[in-house]
């Protein structure tokens, strides 16, 4: 008996160090999706916009870096970044010298948690419970400031709880943004009122996709919401796609919604006054201090919109 139960854990043990192998290697397969939006009017040219979401960078990711930058080659008409760029101290010019390229190219961006505090150790399953979004007062605070500087000096449009607007390829885009839900920083009611009706689309960007923020902009009249923040699930059941099965959000939005291209609300389709896209990024990065990621591999997403007839 004793033989049988130490072949047994000795199996698990070996199955636990497989998979974290696995999990440590998926995490920096970084991967280039691309969907297609149609929401242009008829005859307007298509745009290739290009999503970043979660880099979670760190100075000695030089990897992820070289693959940031190569994603300039894509030369994208529109950038839109929904948040989470830092996770060290020091990572302000790790992401900002991989994105020059970019920031000379129209774009739009807010801040999440993790461009505001620090990451702290956290045991990959623990992705897997609800995490409030609290942080403490003695939770380290990253240089924020630094990042926000290097983005509007590029000519990024700030969309932290306001609007902007720009015309790219001959179509008129009007935005409308909030701080991070996932912190309760958003304050809804600042960007509250019908989209502008005169605009060729609307595009409403967040980093964390509560529900409260996705039905505020969908009835609204907003064409497209992008998002980020899930992760994707980060940690999935393997599906036959490859794609992978969330098991969670870290918010309020369901799993099956956690990553790709949606409709909000779920049930809701294209004519509906009251639904927009959804788009919902598996971002690129993970906590640095455990780089695990299961049947979810890294991603930034080219979408292309198309007139929607």
């Amino acid at each position: 008996m004793k033989r049988i139960l130490s072949s047994t854990l000795g199996l698990g043990v070996l199955s636990g160090v497989g998979l974290a192998t696995y999990a440590a290697w998926e995490a920096r397969q970084y991967t280039l999706r691309e969907v297609t939006v149609p929401l242009l009017p008829a005859g307007h040219d298509p745009l290739r916009v290009l999503h970043l979401s979660d880099i979670h960078m760190a100075p000695d990711q030089r990897a992820k870096q070289e693959w940031l930058e190569s994603l300039a080659d894509l030369e994208p008409d529109l950038v839109i970044n929904t948040g989470d760029n830092l996770a060290h101290r020091n990572a302000v010019p790790c992401v900002v010298e991989p994105l020059a390229a970019l920031l000379r190219r129209p774009g739009a961006y807010v801040l999440g948690s993790n461009d505001y505090f620090a990451p702290g150790w956290r045991n990959p399953l623990a992705y897997l419970l609800p995490d409030d979004g609290t942080r403490h007062v003695s939770t380290p605070q990253l240089p924020w400031p630094d990042l926000k500087a290097a983005f509007d000096s590029g000519g990024w449009l700030d969309l932290t709880n306001g609007f902007g607007e720009l015309t790219v390829k001959g179509s008129h885009i009007a935005f409308a943004g909030v701080d991070d839900p996932h912190l309760g920083y958003d304050e809804l009611d600042r960007v509250a009122g019908p989209a502008d009706a005169s605009a060729d689309v609307r595009l409403a960007v967040v980093h964390a996709p509560y529900l409260r923020v996705l039905d505020q902009f969908a009835a609204d009249g907003y064409d497209a919401i992008i998002a980020g923040h899930t992760h994707g699930g980060q940690v999935c059941l393997p599906t036959l796609d490859g794609r992978g099965r969330a098991l969670t959000t870290n918010c309020d939005l369901e799993p099956e919604r956690a990553k790709g291209l949606h409709r909000h609300p779920a049930d809701s389709a294209p004519g509906d006054p009251r639904s927009s896209w959804l788009h919902v990024s598996a971002g690129l990065g993970t906590n640095p201090y455990v780089r695990f990621r299961v049947a979810c591999r890294p991603e930034a997403t080219l979408m292309t919109f198309v007139p929607t007839s």
